[in-house]
């Protein structure tokens, strides 16, 4: 993948924002250290994003990919932004979503296996552009497992976008075709990101508190 796609970059030592100069919910307000990209931010970078992808793909049936969970609320507003592309120009493209999970499991440290579940036969996605939306890519090794596997159904074109990238040394060097923003190697929840089903309620992206990781850990 073209490492060259622009991003926001928010640098390690942002300060970002203190919480009360935007609305958090009250049960969540001691668990958060600051907000770090807020929501209006998130969705005016995507509003970009949606314009990029119809440039790129708009030739062609599109067919949106959503890797749940995470990724659904970034999906759901992007595709809002695609839609508003789609209805206020002269020309437009058919789009169609579909819904995958993504179980990642390690039977031996150097193997990463990825499984696919749901989704309609992915034999149906031969001949489309094909774009996969996901909240945040780490270390890269699912989505490129994820890409070898798609790669059999011979679609048109793929693309990848993500929401957030990391930077992280654990990185295995993989870059989506676009990326909103990218991010310390700092535990992030909010927007789309979740702490064991908690903080989906969050609009903002914020850095959680240590303390917070003992507290709702499972």
């Amino acid at each position: 993948a073209k490492s060259d796609a622009p991003a926001i970059s928010i640098p390690d030592d942002e300060k970002g924002y203190e919480l009360d100069v935007f609305c958090v919910p009250k049960h969540y307000e001691e668990d958060l250290d600051r907000v770090i990209i807020p929501h209006g931010l998130i969705m005016d970078r995507t509003e970009r994003l949606a314009r990029d992808i119809v440039r790129d793909m708009g030739t062609h049936h599109i067919v949106a990919l959503c890797v749940l969970k995470g990724g659904y609320k970034f999906f759901a507003d992007l595709l809002d932004y695609i839609k508003a592309l789609n209805q206020n120009s002269d020309k437009s493209v058919p789009l169609t979503v579909d819904f995958i999970r993504l179980k990642s499991y390690c039977n031996d440290q150097s193997t990463n296996s990825v499984k696919v579940i749901g989704g309609d036969e992915l034999s149906t996605l031969t001949g489309k552009n094909v774009l996969i939306v996901e909240d945040i890519v780490e270390t890269g090794k699912t989505m490129e497992t994820l890409l070898s596997l798609l790669s059999e159904y011979k679609p048109k074109m793929v693309k990848v976008v993500s929401l957030l990238v990391k930077r992280t040394p654990r990185s295995s060097g993989y870059r989506p075709d676009y990326i909103g923003f990218e991010v310390p190697d700092s535990f992030l929840v909010g927007y789309a990101l979740d702490y064991n089903e908690y903080f989906r309620d969050l609009s903002h992206i914020c850095i959680l508190t240590e303390g917070a990781k003992e507290k709702y850990k499972v």
